[in-house]
């Protein structure tokens, strides 16, 4: 299925002056600074502003994605964080909101951060020095629907896979630190200390 029928795409609300911080605000704003790398939100570095004037249909809910419409990396984050109860997406950031029942947000996330999916959004991205990918090119990305609970099973192996990962690279710094304090002891004759 096209994108475009199984969820809705908005343009992030888009302010006339520069946004300033206010302690006392009543709606969060996601920005492009706020998405990390695994594609999340981080709920806690939201900026803060009054919500005066801006219509609650601008507003996120959870299970919503955002995705980065313009730069080098445009990839999609999911929103799976109950303390984001009001906050908005800003422009140039676009928000999917998934529409089918048979479709698991999260597994769409995951599905437009694939390469193929990537590469088909960067084929026909308009822009050179910055790139930028519009609604209608995220409508047209076709998105493969298999069962739910074949969509379940992709997202719990791409959790192991990144559990795996981080694992990984934590047995890889612990292996330098025991090869590097063996080395030292066999070079200056001294017994290492076990730990």
């Amino acid at each position: 299925m096209k994108l475009k029928d199984i969820a809705v795409v908005q343009m992030g609300f888009s302010f006339r002056s520069r946004l300033e911080p206010e302690k006392s605000g009543d709606l969060a704003v996601i920005q492009m600074r706020d998405i990390t790398e695994r594609g999340l939100v981080q709920p806690h570095l939201l900026m803060t502003i009054h919500s005066q004037g801006i219509n609650q249909h601008h507003f996120v809910k959870r299970q919503d994605l955002v995705f980065r419409s313009r730069g080098k990396t445009t990839t999609a984050a999911i929103i799976d964080d109950d303390e984001i109860d009001r906050a908005i997406v800003v422009a140039p950031l676009l928000r999917i909101r998934v529409t089918n029942d048979n479709i698991l947000p999260i597994y769409l996330c995951w599905f437009i951060n694939q390469p193929s999916s990537q590469a088909f959004l960067h084929s026909r991205a308009t822009g050179t020095a910055m790139v930028m990918i519009g609604i209608s090119v995220l409508h047209a990305l076709e998105v493969p629907v298999p069962s739910l609970a074949d969509q379940k099973k992709i997202i719990d192996l791409v959790i192991l896979a990144d559990r795996e990962r981080e694992l990984m690279a934590k047995i890889s710094i612990v292996k330098k630190y025991i090869t590097d304090r063996d080395l030292m002891c066999l070079a200056t004759h001294s017994e290492p200390i076990r730990n």
